[in-house]
This record gives C-alpha cells, sequence and structure tokens, in this order.
C-alpha cells in the first residue's frame, strides 16, 4: 500500500478501531449548561459515531473547564475528531486541537490508542505534502505541538522531492518570513512549541537549490539577527 492517501485512510480506520471499546460505550458526560442543552450533553454521552458533527466540532474546542471529565471526553471522541480534521470538516484551529490533545494527555493512553493516533499524523504528513493545495502548515502544527518536535516532520519534508512538496516549502516559508514571523515564531494555540530554534537552521540547511537564493538570504539575515 504505497499510495498516501490510502495510508491515510487506512490509518484512520485503524484509529477508529483502537477507540472502539470506548467510542461504543456510553459515558456520563457532565459539562456547562450554559453553552450546552440537556440534549446535547445526552448526545455526548452516547455512541459516538451517533454524534452530530458541528456538536463534536463545538466540543473538541471548549476548553476543559467546560466539562467535569475532559480527559475521558476528549478521549473517547479523538478519532471522530481527527477524520472530521483530516477531511477539513472540523473547521476548528489546527494548533486549539494540538493543545486539546495535551491537555487530554494523549501520550498517556493505551499503547494502541497511542500507537494508531501516531500512525495518522506519519500517514497525513506524507499525505499532505504529496498534494497541492493543502493545508501543510496547519497539518505541521498539530503534529510538531502533540508531539513537541517539529525534527521529524521536517526531516521527512526534507526527504520528500516533489513538485507538491517544493511548492508548499516555498508557499510555507514565505508566510514565515512575512514580518518576520520566522524570528519568534510559536506553534500551538497557546504558544506551546517555539519553532525558531529548529526552523531556520532546517531552512539555511536546505540552502539555495532548493529554496531558492532571495528566500535563503532573508531566512539568513533573521538567522543572525
Amino acid at each position: 500500500m504505497t499510495d498516501p492517501n490510502r495510508q491515510l485512510r487506512h490509518a484512520l480506520d485503524t484509529l477508529d478501531a483502537a477507540f472502539a471499546p470506548l467510542s461504543d460505550r456510553s459515558l456520563t458526560v457532565e459539562g456547562c449548561t450554559h453553552c450546552y442543552a440537556e440534549a446535547d450533553l445526552e448526545a455526548l454521552a452516547g455512541p459516538v459515531h451517533r454524534i452530530p458533527e458541528d456538536l463534536i466540532a463545538s466540543a473538541a474546542a471548549r476548553t476543559p473547564g467546560h466539562w467535569s471529565d475532559f480527559p475521558a471526553l476528549y478521549r473517547r471522541m479523538t478519532p471522530r475528531i481527527i477524520r472530521l480534521l483530516v477531511r477539513d470538516r472540523l473547521h476548528v484551529d489546527h494548533g486549539l486541537i494540538a493543545s486539546r490533545l495535551l491537555a487530554a494527555d494523549w501520550r498517556g493512553w493505551t499503547a494502541p490508542e497511542r500507537e494508531a493516533l501516531e500512525e495518522v499524523w506519519r500517514t497525513w504528513w506524507h499525505s499532505a505534502l504529496q498534494a497541492y493545495p493543502a493545508p501543510v502548515t496547519d497539518v505541521l502544527e498539530i503534529l510538531s505541538v502533540s508531539t513537541g518536535s517539529l525534527e521529524p516532520w521536517l526531516a521527512v519534508w526534507a526527504q520528500t522531492r516533489t513538485d507538491s512538496a517544493d511548492r508548499h516549502l516555498h508557499d510555507a516559508i514565505d508566510g514565515w518570513l512575512f514580518e518576520d514571523q520566522l524570528a519568534d515564531l510559536r506553534l500551538g494555540f497557546y504558544d506551546e512549541l517555539h519553532a525558531t530554534p529548529e526552523l531556520p537552521p532546517w531552512l539555511l540547511a536546505l540552502g539555495d537549490s532548493r529554496i531558492g537564493d532571495a528566500r535563503l538570504s532573508e531566512v539568513k539575515r533573521i538567522a543572525s539577527g
């Protein structure tokens, strides 16, 4: 199975299967009754596949303080949240979802759950790099913030020598250079990951043959500043 999109679909199905024991059973959900009607709380307490998409999106974005047991609720909803996000149907900031996953302590979940989510991260990144246009910097943000590092994702990007990956690279650099954002770039809804220590050295290592003389000069200026 070499097609990135097929690999991603398979990874999403595996994620569903890994979380099925949690997603299929009911959960007692107590939440903010100012924001949610009783019917909403009942829907969130039932099987996850029956929760309306707009309610998934709303719950995915809310602060942990809205819920009596935020980690349990977010954990069981994760496959729906991630599938909608991958399909560009969640309409919630990628950095916010990364921050919520950290708050839910996803790295403390069971090995099958954690490994299934990590496989979605890997396949999603390959798929995004191979498709243009695609929200590559948004995807990079959720992957790097949730895992705590840019390095593995930048390494894959550097190794992906395709026209689509290079077009994404040029677009990303132009965005990072706008108003010198690269000089102090922080990722995550709460700025959890400081990207500047990793990004300029990586971009400089790519060289002008990959990013062009003008962009390279600007990166050098910021890196030396």
